[in-house]
């Protein structure tokens, strides 16, 4: 288990976006929470809106008053590919889980569970790869609160997959899910809705005449597309369930009524996601012989924020989807959103508002509704403004901070 250090957030910076309510509700949450201790747990400290989140929550937790600290598990890589598998499995893949993959996990997840060495009052274990550890855990630490903090989408899980999550949840106090509808495959645990948020002061969310101007990636001149082109964007891992081909179909739709569009794909490449080179590989090999379909990797954050602004319009057109952060930043941002009406993506797009949802595997109303924005100046313009209050409204850092430590006071004083 390695620790995790982060750089030093003041709440004070987010005054114009925090109301009466929510400092009531963090100022009493982190009063409930004085003299406890809570950890954060997951797999990595970069790459993937986990450890996005985790970098703004923990030094903000810190500067309320509560002591929090972070760890990301260590494991081999064949651990990683055994946990993309049950990723895969718990969004609907079929492959089958060996005695030895269960092995793996057992062996990798207790490893980790044994070199916590610090007690804490709650622990937060996200997602499946730490879940392994709740069992360990509970024996050592048996007066500790342990909550699982589940950021993927439940609804259609395999069955195989569903009960190996079932199996390892008997420790757990608390199963926190994005959506109520994840919670429904999970009767008999108790759990709690709560919805991520993004951060408006990272440097891929503050405006970008605010950060400085020789952050490598600022500048439009570094990135192979032409900005004064339609340009659609979608930014993702590398990954099926975010149907990368998909989009790259309903491009070439677009393309016949709006000939000069161009895409970007934009992804990173997570360490703990095996599976993303060879999707970039296949996505290379289908788009090769066309110039105006750029495939960029491991952007900086100021690169992104950059993309998402310069984009006409933003697809996310993924298959499954537990959340989707890019959603909230891009309409953070003013672009609107062409999302596919799975997960949490309906949460934020509000159709006809602030961008339009479409059935995921509908390649033809997802290329309507991008030919739409193209074409009309004006509707784009009027989805921007309002998938920004949608985001100030409900998805922004202050809101998260409030409900996770409200709920981390009620679980620590059962």
């Amino acid at each position: 288990m390695l620790s995790v250090e982060t750089a030093d957030r003041r709440l004070s910076a987010y005054d114009d976006y925090l109301d009466r309510s929510h400092r009531d509700g963090i100022r009493n949450g982190a009063d409930r929470l004085d003299g406890e201790r809570i950890a954060h747990v997951n797999t990595t400290a970069d790459g993937g809106g986990v450890a996005e989140i985790l970098h703004a929550l923990v030094p903000l937790s810190r500067d309320a008053g509560v002591d929090v600290d972070w760890y990301v598990m260590e494991a081999p890589d064949e651990f990683y590919d055994v946990t993309k598998t049950i990723h895969n499995g718990l969004q609907g893949d079929h492959t089958p889980l060996t005695d030895e993959m269960r092995e793996t996990y057992r062996n990798v997840t207790r490893e980790n569970a044994a070199a916590l060495e610090k007690r804490y009052d709650a622990i937060v274990l996200h997602d499946p790869q730490s879940l392994g550890m709740a069992s360990v855990l509970a024996d050592r630490y048996p007066d500790a609160s342990l909550l699982w903090r589940c950021h993927i989408d439940l609804t259609t899980a395999a069955d195989t997959y569903l009960e190996f999550v079932r199996s390892q949840l008997g420790p757990i106090d608390c199963t926190i899910v994005t959506h109520p509808a994840y919670a429904e495959v999970l009767p008999d645990e108790e759990t709690a809705i709560v919805h991520p948020a993004i951060d408006p002061f990272t440097e891929k969310n503050r405006s970008l005449e605010e950060l400085p101007t020789d952050l490598e990636g600022s500048d439009p001149g570094e990135y192979p597309f032409d900005t004064d082109r339609p340009l659609l964007v979608q930014v993702s891992r590398f990954d099926p369930w975010k149907d990368p081909l998909g989009v790259v179909e309903a491009y070439r739709n677009v393309r016949e009524t709006v000939p000069d569009a161009q895409l970007v794909l934009a992804g990173g490449m997570p360490d703990d996601d095996p599976e993303g080179i060879e999707i970039y590989r296949e996505v290379e090999a289908e788009t090769e012989a066309d110039g105006d379909v750029h495939l960029l990797t491991n952007l900086p954050d100021v690169g992104i924020n950059l993309l998402q602004r310069s984009a006409d319009a933003v697809v996310q057109k993924s298959l499954r989807e537990g959340f989707a952060l890019t959603v909230s930043e891009t309409l953070w941002k003013e672009t609107p959103v062409v999302g596919a009406n799975v997960g949490g993506i309906p949460l934020q797009v509000e159709d006809g508002e602030n961008g339009y949802l479409v059935e995921p595997r509908d390649v033809d109303a997802t290329a309507d509704r991008l030919v739409r924005l193209l074409e009309d100046d004006e509707r784009r313009d009027r989805f921007g403004e309002r998938g920004r209050e949608t985001v100030r409204e409900r998805f922004l850092l202050p809101r998260l901070l409030e409900e996770y430590l409200t709920l981390l006071a009620r679980e620590v004083d059962r």
